[in-house]
């Protein structure tokens, strides 16, 4: 493909991954329309990127070393033991992954989009319809952007998917995630020397019957480090959260009920010294994702195309979520590269990315039973318990599947 024009709708990781994708493929014009006034770039939650997965990724041009990054070594799996701080270790696997903070990740990202593509903020987007000869964007203000193609990354509750697929829906999977993250100082208020307690390279999964923490160390973006957690549980039958209907808690919105449900499960289940970790997230930090599954049929239909969160909603268990996003990109930055029409494009796209989304949709269901809703009784868990448990969930493909046609080659000079 050579010239047209692309709307991308939702301008995070995703949608900036896609514009440089289109870019790469021949696009001549390409529209980011991101509803957010602004703020992006300081987002500081945590997310994770297996090395193998790093590697395939550098190779395409999608990141480098220049974004900052942690290494992790090891999974460190501890369940609560009486009063022993940090519990009884349970086992360890294997953790090859490096941790990023979502904002300087989004800034590389961002910056790697070429200077003519029009990034556009305080655009939500109303309704999108489609054509024989292309799409229609319209947004809240009345304004109406026409393109060859609209892609749709603007996440788990996507108006391009609405008016792709209209009758998916994400099935909410009954539990929560609460999540934060706050500058690595505040550990040494826990009474020890947090690198002995919890050196740098490890990620603890601390665990109890119903649900599990996942804690790591994440880069601040200015030299430090942040620590990086994820607590998953069942939230009590009487609250009533109407989460039939997807939806988040952005920070500083959780009533009463959640903070008590919240100091109830770090404070008794989790062991003390991760629970007490956990505490030091202040009220105003402290946000809460409900755990959905959502796969569209098809990747991409008629002048229409998804990726990252709009395509599949894996749930994060699956280490994957912003992986999946980057792998997007790189194949449709392939079938625009091979493709002569959009149909082409379209069919290349769907067929690269369509089977993947389900495999990861599918595995992140496993792991949410394994470690959540179906977890064991952690207290005779060993070691060989804990392998037999995990690669029974399937957890071969924990951190993304592998990007067909990867380069082992050194990364190419990406713009800027």
């Amino acid at each position: 493909m050579r010239g047209g024009k692309v709307v991308v709708v939702g301008g995070s990781i995703a949608g900036c991954a896609a514009a440089l994708a289109v870019h790469r493929g021949g696009a001549a014009e390409v529209t980011v329309l991101e509803r957010a006034t602004g703020g992006l770039a300081d987002r500081g939650a945590g997310l994770a990127v297996h090395n193998t997965r790093y590697t395939e990724l550098a190779s395409a041009g999608y990141l480098d070393a220049g974004i900052p990054s942690l290494q992790l070594r090891r999974r460190r799996w501890y369940t609560r033991d009486g009063a022993r701080p940090l519990g009884r270790a349970v086992g360890e696997l294997p953790f090859p992954f490096r941790t990023y903070n979502w904002g300087p990740l989004w800034r590389g990202l961002r910056d790697r989009m070429p200077g003519a593509a029009v990034f556009q903020g305080h655009s939500p987007v109303r309704t999108v319809e489609t054509s024989p000869g292309g799409a229609a964007v319209h947004l809240a203000d009345g304004t109406v952007h026409h393109a060859d193609l609209v892609i749709g990354a603007d996440g788990y509750r996507s108006v391009v998917r609405g008016a792709a697929f209209p009758d998916v829906r994400p099935a909410y999977a009954g539990y929560l995630a609460w999540r934060g993250a706050f500058p690595a100082e505040r550990l040494a208020t826990l009474g020890s020397d947090p690198d002995d307690a919890w050196p740098v390279e490890d990620c603890v999964f601390a665990v109890f019957t119903g649900g599990h923490a996942v804690i790591y160390r994440i880069p601040d973006g200015v030299g430090g480090h942040r620590a990086n957690w994820v607590l998953y549980a069942v939230p009590p039958p009487e609250l009533d959260l109407g989460l039939d209907i997807p939806t988040s808690l952005p920070p500083g919105t959780l009533g009463a009920a959640l903070h008590a449900c919240f100091a109830q499960v770090t404070g008794t289940l989790l062991p003390p010294y991760w629970g007490s970790l956990l505490q030091l997230t202040q009220p105003e930090e402290l946000f809460i994702q409900p755990m959905y599954d959502v796969t569209a049929p098809h990747y991409a239909v008629d002048r229409l195309l998804l990726t990252g969160d709009a395509a599949t909603v894996a749930r994060p268990h699956t280490g994957s979520g912003a992986v999946k996003a980057l792998q997007d990109a790189t194949a449709l930055e392939a079938a625009c590269s091979a493709a002569n029409t959009w149909s082409e494009v379209s069919a290349a796209y769907d067929a690269a990315r369509g089977p993947v989304g389900v495999s990861m949709m599918e595995l992140g269901r496993r792991l949410g039973d394994a470690l959540v809703l179906r977890s064991p009784d952690w207290r005779p868990v060993g070691q060989a318990q804990l392998d037999a448990l995990w690669a029974g969930a399937g957890a071969a493909a924990f951190g993304g599947r592998e990007l067909p046609g990867a380069r082992d080659a050194a990364p190419r000079v990406t713009e800027r």
